[in-house]
């Protein structure tokens, strides 16, 4: 039996929308980590029913625009001292860079590879993003 103990200095990943935290395990290449890491699925959340937690023991660079983007309602907590010493709120990105490809056959990033794929958002509330080259609209269940 395995006892998941709380992290003397790194970072949490709360309230990740159930089924998604091994999308983001794997996204941090976390299964290739030499120090300890949980993977906690389907925990009780009173906010979402169910959700995905990740406790990395370690400080580690993370892509925060991505994360925003994958599952805008993460809560990052910093641990050291076995403390929360800060606390972020994730939210979607306003603007993404090689992160979503256009798949737009006249988009300039078909034709140019050395055109950056960027996206603003365009609708919030509808997870949308917009090419900046040519206006195609992308939900985020197609990126």
């Amino acid at each position: 039996m395995v006892t998941i103990n709380s992290i003397k200095r790194g970072i949490v990943l709360d309230h990740i929308k159930a089924g998604h935290g091994v999308k983001i395990f794997n996204y941090l290449g976390l299964d290739k980590a030499d120090f300890t890491v949980a993977l906690i699925m389907n925990a009780p959340s009173v906010k979402l029913g169910k959700k995905d937690i990740i406790k990395i023991e370690n400080v580690i660079n993370i892509d925060y625009t991505v994360l925003g983007l994958i599952d805008p309602n993460i809560t990052i907590d910093i641990i050291d001292g076995e403390c929360i010493k800060e606390k972020i709120k994730l939210k979607l990105p306003e603007r993404v860079e090689n992160v979503i490809k256009c798949k737009n056959p006249r988009c300039v990033t078909a034709m140019e590879k050395y055109v950056p794929h960027v996206f603003t958002l365009f609708n919030e509330s509808k997870g949308e993003y917009k090419c900046q080259y040519c206006d195609e609209i992308y939900t985020l269940l197609e990126v």
